[in-house]
């Protein structure tokens, strides 16, 4: 078979980020397994850091490396104790992606999927070839192409375990930040099949738009001087007392629960010590702000907040749930979970700083994705 190209990060002992694109030996299937044709990979946000760690990615360049190039960056010392667990290794990166099966073991199950378009989640998918056991790819319908495919994991099922955790711990409706992102706008269409109520958070007006179009009822701007307003009388109309953050850091969670707060207590008289009994809870699941979650605690004492991730929501739920949750993604993939790109690139372009710059910010409305056979 063709060579087999793939992106490795490596971080080394003295503070230096490398971006490789190594020829790695053709894998050879067991029988529980299949190798698959890489022909679409997504960059998620969840890629950023094993990709880049905690390296200052402005300051890289390239620089030759035997026959080819590398991106190499520099870590600042006070982030280097931070990366201590994955000093001088060099690791395989991209959670996700889409291809054809060309080899399979001997299982019926891996034989099964021979010639067939599947979705997986590898951790490795910047590579032209990946090997994975059969029971983790997800086959799609005749006609459906990869770079459909492609996004089938990471945003369709996190937005569907949303909606699984909030029905899980007993709450009714939903407030997302970040809500004019792929998964966000994901979420809208999910939400609104399921007659479930979301609260979307933005930051600019042009977002607020996206999300108008997509039939989103409840949508507040926190770049308006009245966010903290808007926010409550979201929260009066839906009820909602549960939300995912995708920013991580900053105040953004602690004025969500200061608003759910003032929302719940509003009828109340007489002494409040502890403010509201009705628990309110705030799930940060990414990292765009990385400064430190800030927290006032001025809402009672019937709150929560933690991380939230998708493989613990599907180890949560059970192997036959994930299952059904995985299928319904197939079956709806060009439609409530359908995902747009801004380019495809190849492996080559993902390490070059042009394009570095261009996907590294994560901006609203970009999306680029991995086709590793441009490289070939």
């Amino acid at each position: 078979m063709a060579n087999n190209k793939q992106i490795f990060s490596t971080i080394t002992g003295d503070g230096q980020l490398e971006l490789t694109i190594q020829n790695v030996a053709m894998p050879e299937p067991q029988p529980h397994e299949v190798v698959v044709r890489m022909e679409a990979a997504p960059i998620n946000p969840s890629d950023m850091f094993p990709l880049f760690g905690m390296a200052n990615v402005s300051a890289g360049a390239l620089e030759t490396d035997g026959d080819g190039v590398k991106f190499v960056a520099p870590v600042p010392p006070e982030m280097m104790r931070a990366m201590k667990s994955r000093l001088d290794q060099t690791l395989p990166v991209g959670n996700e992606g889409a291809g054809t099966v060309v080899a399979t073991g001997d299982s019926e199950e891996a034989r099964a999927l021979d010639g067939k378009l599947v979705a997986m989640l590898p951790r490795a998918a910047y590579a032209q070839y990946v090997c994975v056991p059969a029971q983790m790819c997800l086959p799609h319908h005749d006609g459906t192409t990869a770079l459909q495919a492609a996004s089938s994991f990471v945003n369709p099922l996190t937005a569907l375990g949303f909606l699984e955790t909030m029905r899980l711990d007993g709450h009714t409706a939903i407030i997302h930040t970040a809500a004019a992102s792929n998964l966000g706008q994901m979420l809208v269409k999910l939400c609104r099949n399921e007659n479930v109520p979301l609260v979307n958070i933005v930051r600019k007006s042009e977002q607020v738009d996206i999300l108008k179009a997509l039939g989103a009822e409840h949508i507040v701007n926190s770049s308006d001087d009245d966010f903290a307003e808007q926010l409550v009388a979201a929260i009066d109309a839906t009820g909602a007392t549960l939300a995912y953050d995708a920013t991580g850091g900053g105040t953004l969670a602690d004025t969500i629960l200061g608003a759910m707060e003032r929302s719940l207590s509003k009828a109340a008289s007489g002494l409040n010590t502890y403010g509201s009994d009705t628990f309110k809870q705030v799930y940060l699941y990414g990292g765009l702000d990385l400064t430190p979650t800030q927290l006032k605690r001025g809402y009672g004492m019937s709150w929560g907040i933690g991380g939230w991730l998708m493989p613990l929501l599907l180890a949560r739920v059970g192997a036959e749930r994930a299952a059904e949750m995985r299928a319904r993604v197939a079956e709806e993939l060009t439609t409530t979970f359908a995902s747009s790109y801004t380019a495809e690139i190849s492996l080559t372009d993902a390490i070059s700083p042009d394009f570095i710059a261009r996907y590294l910010p994560k901006k609203t409305g970009e999306k680029y994705i991995i086709n590793p056979q441009k490289d070939a």
